[in-house]
């Protein structure tokens, strides 16, 4: 199907029967695992319009055109290997109109008022998906960007707000994935420290979040010195892409992190929606691979 009539089809179905999303995630068909049968989850990420955050290497609205974006996400998730999907409530609306999601773990986003370039970034409230929306989905559990700004006072109200979700998904026994930054103003902007002491900070301060740990997961970028990093927690983690400037360097260090015990997998979008040579398949083939 042509991306316009893809578009076509999902406003029809909007306008003429809004209950159509529910139907559709009531019959999905859910998969028997999380993981693939590599043995190994690999979702595809696409919550980053939510935050404002388009831009894909020098093209800043890369990510702002719909048709186009869902069109790479079908192609990803058809792609052998691949169990899955992360995304904010529109973006999973269109993929259940267009019946992508069967056989796929779903993921949704829950925080995305942190916005990108915002001077209230760290402030980054709930107002996506809540626990109770996941579940009556039929999804399997929510992603929470959790950073950790020590310098700035809205950072007890994040955590706060995530140790919530993690105890509300919990109690439905649906798997809290818990994204933790230590981050900095610089230039009244918010940069990540992505120094092996600054990750392992985070994890160690994610991880007692919540009443109970048992649904809780990690999402975390790859960075030097992994195995001193992914000491810091016995909870499973899944290895975040971000944006890749060299294809070959990132896959490198993900192969190598995904060997370490808690790794249960990846969980990558704008390096295998958009990769440079605009090949989706190949990208997402090549990533599978290393699972």
């Amino acid at each position: 199907m042509r991306v316009t009539d893809k578009v076509r089809e999902i406003v029809a179905r909007r306008v003429g029967n809004p209950e159509a999303i529910a139907e559709a995630a009531a019959r999905r068909v859910r998969p028997r695992s999380l993981f693939g049968p590599h043995g190994r989850t690999m979702i595809i990420a696409a919550d980053h319009p939510a935050r404002g955050a388009n831009k894909v290497g020098a093209d800043p609205l890369a990510m702002a055109d719909r048709g186009e974006l869902l069109d790479r996400l079908c192609l990803a998730l058809e792609r052998p290997g691949v169990t899955g999907v992360l995304a904010t409530a529109d973006i999973l609306d269109d993929l259940l109109l267009l019946g992508a999601l069967d056989g796929k773990t779903v993921f949704g986003s829950m925080n995305r008022t942190g916005l990108a370039g915002s001077s209230f970034e760290i402030d980054d409230r709930f107002a996506g998906y809540d626990a109770e929306s996941i579940a009556r989905m039929g999804f399997d559990g929510g992603k929470m960007l959790t950073r950790i700004a020590l310098g700035d006072p809205a950072t007890p109200s994040v955590l706060e707000n995530s140790a919530n979700a993690v105890n509300e998904l919990a109690e439905r026994r649906l798997i809290a994935m818990v994204e933790p930054f230590l981050s900095n103003w610089v230039d009244g902007k918010i940069v990540n420290d992505l120094s092996p002491e600054a990750v392992i900070r985070s994890i160690t301060i994610a991880s007692g979040l919540g009443r109970t740990s048992a649904y809780t997961w990690l999402k975390l970028p790859v960075v030097e010195d992994m195995e001193r990093v992914l000491a810091a927690s016995t909870l499973p983690a899944v290895l975040l892409g971000g944006e890749v400037r060299d294809a070959d360097a990132a896959f490198a260090a993900w192969q190598k992190a995904l060997a370490l015990p808690t790794v249960q997998g990846l969980v990558v979008g704008r390096s295998l929606l958009y990769p440079h040579d605009g090949d989706v398949a190949k990208a997402v083939d090549t990533a599978v691979g290393l699972l």
